[in-house]
């Protein structure tokens, strides 16, 4: 806390810097042949032996304040002109300045190659984009598949029957990493257990990735990071877009969408997806199926408008889903009995509407925000002899003001918030209907000096009605000495309200009982970190190395303690101490044109208090391996991509209590997941096939006594690895643009 005091401290005192100076007020600008004029954006505006600049905005504007020095000279640059200097006296107040071309171009069409994924080079936090062009590297069906190339996040079946999968990141389950949609928190609560399932791969335009805290403009529940999905929009160059997918597995699915200008500001864009997997599949021949039967229809409408001073988008999405799982003899309409065969019926249907409206200032980088969101999630389902039905009704309200102080060196954001979330939960007897509401404030300074320094440092205050007040407390700093080398650091703390049983759902599908033993608190974790990014020339081509480190500690945690009792699950608040330490290294390189790889390893130490004893976190693999290649040829007519990850073994829950015929042992083995994929494109289309898990490796019996499942020892949720063996898919895309 001493070192977060003197980053805040140090917020106030540079906040103060330059209020009272005298400004220098300007524009930027370039002339044609024909003596037109055009704002220059982005040029860098400073003074010489003062460590006071500034960029110009979208229309070539910029405010500077004057240091208290004599001969004050004035340098403007911008790549591709020539960089002037210019002497400024005391009593001037205001400049326009014409920067002159050093190269004057006519005629000239340039094309371009860019890698899917890329570090985000001006973002004081360490963010990584990734690109639709990256995402179509593999089948990318829904969001759980969205990261097969990426090294940073991890995704695994939650268990061996429902298909749901989860995420991690800096080696913590997903749940502590905030999932938004263009800044709107999704998937919460109900959500979380099948909600990277809800999000069609088709429909999204990039995914950014953040490690480490966020802004607290986007609230106080990021502790591990943040995933942000920009999905395809109105006002984009797509017109109409279609994908047909279908695998070896039985599966298929269709994605469409169509956009259109209803005026000159009002344009609309519909997106619709369907899903259909109904071939029974039991590989292992254990008599349940691997994967469920699933029907899912998805749509979303939205809407752009786009005014002098006002920009306003809104949409709502539907969802309904029906999955079947359990004994490959179950169907629809029976029921679980024992003697009978044991079956999961779980049927979603979900409702979200949204709307953001923007008002921008004459005053230049001064807006006003206001994002409001809504949602309804209801759900049955049936998991054997328990019966789990639930309904969330949510809404979710940010007012953001944006400005600067002094000159556009001083940023400042400054907001409120409102999270209200309604939940009717019951398993059997098990009770768990409550109210949450959260109002909430918060206030970010970011100091910029050029391209070379930035300093963002946030604090917020929230209220829930449950767990009182608390402050959120985060900082960010960028620094690039050199252009070749960005340096990146973080800290700060995270808070989140424990959904235990929908975030837990999973779990249902086994004999053990869910026991409280207390009353639950809010998880509290503090999260800091480094990253260095170092790019190197090679041969003519640039190497890219990023090398971060995070420990994330826990204050207070949910302790999901499987090791006590073999019938049984116990939640409790941590008693001791819990932490996670990753260290990463991600090498990127492209040898020759339009050849691009990126390797990458991973080692992950998670260890927690469970049942008085420290020590490693069950189903966390240790370390992860990743490698990536992918080819184009010229003219873009064929594409090669393929990854091969290798995951580390780790600790698996105790089973002592299991009898020895059916006890595993303590750990579990590394292995290794191949996947490749070949696109073709066409003049207005491309094919693609490819396949996933190349060598068929799967986790061997992953559900334990699926003989008697309404036993006492059944259990399909200690999944590790793989349950399903080779798949081979293919699938044709076509974009017409407007």
């Amino acid at each position: 806390m001493k070192t977060l005091n003197s980053l805040f401290i140090l917020t106030i005192v540079l906040t103060s810097i330059s209020l009272n100076a005298q400004d220098l007020k300007g524009r930027i600008i370039e002339k044609n042949d024909k003596n037109e004029v055009t704002p220059l954006t982005g040029a860098n505006v400073y003074w010489v032996g003062a460590n006071q600049g500034t960029n110009t905005n979208s229309q070539g504007e910029f405010k500077l304040a004057k240091p208290n020095q004599p001969n004050l000279k004035l340098i403007i640059s911008f790549v591709g002109y020539r960089t002037d200097t210019l002497d400024i006296s005391q009593e001037q107040t205001e400049i326009t300045h014409t920067l002159s071309q050093e190269v004057y171009l006519e005629n000239v069409t340039i094309q371009g190659y860019s890698k899917g994924a890329h570090f985000d080079r001006l973002s004081p936090l360490s963010a990584q984009i990734v690109t639709k062009s990256e995402l179509q590297k593999a089948a990318c069906c829904n969001l759980s598949e969205s990261f097969v190339t990426n090294a940073s996040v991890d995704v695994s079946y939650s268990d061996a029957v429902t298909g749901a999968k989860q995420i991690q990141l800096l080696g913590l389950a997903g749940t502590y990493t905030q999932l938004q949609a263009e800044n709107i928190p999704i998937l919460r609560g109900l959500g979380s257990t099948f909600g990277l399932n809800f999000v069609p791969g088709a429909w999204m335009e990039s995914i950014q990735i953040s490690k480490g805290t966020a802004s607290v403009a986007n609230g106080y529940e990021s502790i591990t990071g943040q995933i942000n999905i920009e999905h395809k929009k109105p006002q984009g160059e797509e017109k109409f877009f279609t994908n047909i997918y279908s695998n070896s597995e039985g599966m298929s699915e269709v994605n469409a969408n169509y956009s259109f200008d209803v005026s000159k500001t009002l344009s609309t864009m519909i997106l619709a997806h369907a899903e259909y997997s109904q071939t029974r599949v039991d590989h292992n021949m254990d008599s349940f199926l691997d994967h469920p039967l699933v029907r899912q229809y998805n749509i979303f409408n939205r809407w752009h408008y786009q005014g002098e001073h006002v920009e306003s988008q809104f949409g709502v999405k539907y969802l309904t889903e029906r999955r079947i799982a359990g004994d490959s003899k179950f169907r629809i309409g029976d029921i679980n009995a024992i003697g009978s065969p044991y079956g999961i019926d779980i049927d979603i249907s979900r409702i979200e509407a949204f709307g953001k409206v923007g008002y921008i200032f004459d005053r230049q980088q001064t807006s006003l925000g206001l994002i409001l969101s809504a949602s309804n999630h209801y759900q049955t389902s049936i998991f054997g002899l328990k019966n789990y039905d639930a309904d969330q009704q949510s809404l979710f309200s940010n007012l953001i003001f944006v400005t600067y102080i002094g000159n556009n060196n001083h940023n400042i954001k400054t907001g409120l918030s409102f999270n209200y979330d309604k939940y009717k939960e019951r398993l059997n007897a098990i009770n768990l209907d409550r109210n949450e509401n959260v109002p909430g404030a918060y206030f970010e300074y970011a100091y910029k000096w050029l391209e070379k320094l930035t300093f963002m440092s946030g604090v917020r205050y929230d209220y829930h009605n449950q767990f009182k007040g608390f402050i959120t407390p985060r900082a960010h700093l960028r620094y690039q000495p050199v252009e070749q080398l960005t340096l990146r650091g973080s800290i700060g703390k995270g808070f989140r309200s424990p959904n235990v049983l929908s975030e837990n759902s999973y779990l249902l599908a086994s004999s053990r009982n869910f026991i409280f033993s207390e009353n639950l608190k809010m998880e509290e974790a503090t999260n800091y970190g480094l990253n260095i990014t170092q790019r190197y020339k090679l041969f003519d081509k640039e190497l890219t190395i990023s090398t971060d480190y995070y420990r994330t500690e826990f204050d207070n945690q949910v302790v999901v303690d499987m090791n006590q009792d073999v019938n049984s699950i116990y939640f409790y608040n941590l008693k001791g101490k819990s932490y996670s330490n990753s260290v990463q290294v991600e090498i990127s390189y492209q040898p020759f044109d339009r050849f691009d790889v990126t390797a990458a390893w991973r080692l992950n130490d998670v260890n927690t208090t469970i049942n008085g004893k420290l020590e490693q976190k069950p189903m966390i693999s240790k370390y992860k391996g990743l490698l990536t290649l992918g080819y184009k040829t010229p003219l873009k007519k064929w594409q090669f991509d393929y990854s091969i990850q290798l995951n580390g073994g780790g600790q698996l829950p105790d089973m002592g209590g299991y009898p020895i015929a059916l006890q595993r042992e303590s750990t579990f083995p590394s292995y290794a997941i191949m996947n490749a994929q070949i696109t073709k494109y066409f003049r207005k289309f491309e094919v693609y096939i490819g396949g996933e898990n190349l060598t068929g490796f799967m986790q061997k019996n992953p559900i334990i006594s699926p003989e008697t499942p309404y036993g006492s020892f059944f259990d399909a949720s200690m999944v590790w690895g793989p349950i399903t063996g080779r798949k081979i898919y293919f699938g044709f895309r076509m974009a017409i643009s407007k």
